[in-house]
């Protein structure tokens, strides 16, 4: 398989879950940090606001890359929720009403897209995107 052209890490972040939420979404091109987005959601669930920011991410590629780039390129995500990669991956099925409505965005964003994977990382290898949604300012290293 292809190493991805851009690799996305995503992370939603839920204070009372439900509670105010927000989503952090860091863009890698060929390895190294291209763009950021730290979007407030409202009041959410984390598992929630975990969907929002691969949305988010999606739409935002859709921009960046424009029609051609989103039909050529190869994107990773990576998230640290276990749930929202085993769902997309379908592994895991989707009860929730509101998350399956989530997944569909999700999977009609993809449609645009050549190639697109969704792998589980945990937090320690997710700590940009988890600042971002946090609110909290980190360094890359």
């Amino acid at each position: 398989m292809k190493e991805a052209d851009y690799t996305v890490y995503t992370d939603g972040a839920s204070k009372g879950n439900p509670g105010p939420a927000s989503l952090g979404v860091v863009i890698e091109r060929q390895g190294q940090p291209w763009k950021t987005y730290r979007h407030d959601l409202g009041v959410a669930t984390n598992n929630e606001a975990e969907y929002e920011a691969v949305i988010f991410a999606l739409k935002k590629l859709k921009q960046l890359l424009g029609k051609t780039g989103t039909k050529t390129a190869v994107i990773e995500f990576r998230a640290d929720s276990n749930l929202l990669v085993s769902q997309v991956n379908h592994e895991h099925k989707i009860e929730q009403p509101g998350m399956q409505h989530r997944f569909m965005t999700i999977w009609n964003l993809l449609i645009d897209f050549s190639k697109v994977r969704f792998t589980y990382v945990p937090r320690e290898h997710n700590r940009h995107a988890d600042a971002l949604a946090n609110g909290r300012q980190e360094t890359l290293v």
